[in-house]
């Protein structure tokens, strides 16, 4: 199919001013790479200067955007144009394109398959799992005993699901993440550690997406929970017990260690620590590299720094310390002001 503008007006449900040429578009580029038949986006106002002087054959802008200089792009009208730029790309110019059929030789004859699915060569699925509809496995993905994948859902290369874990529907786990690995869960006994068995699972619900090289890890009991829609960046690592609510994004190296509960719509910066045993409020938001050492009871907070606090006390913590060879020098002044003094000089 030959993706025109009208076409993609019609897609995402845009406006285009009448009267403008129709352009063919055959991929989708940044306003300052573009060519004649590239889709670019704009919605920062600060980029607004790229859009005068795009190539790009067509841009999706803000609904009732006015330009205050020429354009020679046509301009697709949406209320938000980044959301329907990635709906262009994910429909048209997915680098991923996926097969159907069942390539392994690996899959146990008690597995319950769906329909539509793509189990690459050299993928292993073990015995009792249920593989749901529209599923895309890559090669060397392992699959444990009875674990549960949902419709629609996408394990890249080298992911490891162990046994009885729950994966929902529409969720994606990029390359060599591991979901449901031992819990560090050690108890000591004279003097050594005896290793405590973790019996419990993960359950990732609907829409969870994990990036490469996470951990997540079973329960000791129970379950290790991933709510809805909620996002981890590459090498965040979760340990057992924790509970990570709905819609929360946890940027890369970000950890959590055990029994934790961080609240629904929470948005932690790279290399954020969190204590064990810990209750995070809904809305809470972490800079990179805070460290979270108890309760954050009120939601929407801004925290950074270790242990985190306010925003703002931080910033002007940080403004003191800054001054402190000055303050070391005035007290040395100040020391050596009384020292004469006291000597009657």
């Amino acid at each position: 199919m030959i993706l025109t503008t009208t076409l993609i007006a019609k897609e995402i449900g845009g406006h285009i001013t009448p009267n403008q040429a129709e352009v063919v578009i055959d991929n989708a580029a940044k306003l300052e790479e573009g060519g004649a038949h590239s889709l670019g986006f704009f919605s920062n106002p600060k980029y607004e200067q790229s859009l005068y002087q795009t190539q790009c054959g067509a841009v999706i802008v803000p609904l009732g955007f006015k330009p205050q200089q020429s354009v020679s792009a046509v301009l697709i009208e949406h209320p938000n144009p980044y959301f329907a730029f990635c709906t262009v790309l994910t429909n048209h110019f997915n680098p991923n394109v996926h097969r159907t059929g069942i390539e392994s030789t690996n899959v146990h004859p008690t597995v319950k398959l769906g329909k539509q699915l793509h189990i690459a060569a050299t993928a292993y699925i073990e015995e009792g799992a249920v593989i749901g509809d529209n599923c895309i496995i890559y090669p060397g993905v392992y699959v444990g005993r009875n674990v549960v994948l949902g419709a629609n859902t996408l394990l890249y290369p080298n992911v490891v699901i162990y046994a009885d874990c729950i994966v929902g529907n529409h969720c994606i786990i990029q390359a060599s993440s591991v979901i449901g690995g031992d819990g560090f869960g050690f108890a000591p006994v004279n003097g050594k550690y005896m290793k405590i068995p973790q019996i419990g699972n993960v359950i990732l619900e609907d829409w969870v997406e994990i990036g490469s090289n996470c951990s997540i890890d079973r329960a000791t009991m129970g379950s290790t929970v991933i709510r809805t829609g909620t996002k981890l960046d590459n090498l965040v690592q979760i340990a057992h017990n924790v509970e990570v609510g709905e819609h929360t994004v946890l940027a890369a190296q970000t950890g959590i260690a055990g029994s934790t509960k961080v609240g629904a719509y929470s948005q932690f910066g790279g290399q954020t620590g969190v204590a064990g045993h810990l209750t995070i409020a809904p809305h809470t938001s972490v800079g990179g590299q805070g460290g979270i050492t108890g309760n954050v009871t009120e939601s929407h907070q801004k925290l950074t720094g270790t242990p985190a606090t306010d925003v703002r006390t931080y910033l002007k913590s940080v403004a003191s310390t800054r001054r402190i060879p000055e303050l070391v020098k005035e007290i040395t002044l100040i020391k050596e002001e009384i020292a004469r003094l006291k000597s009657g000089e």
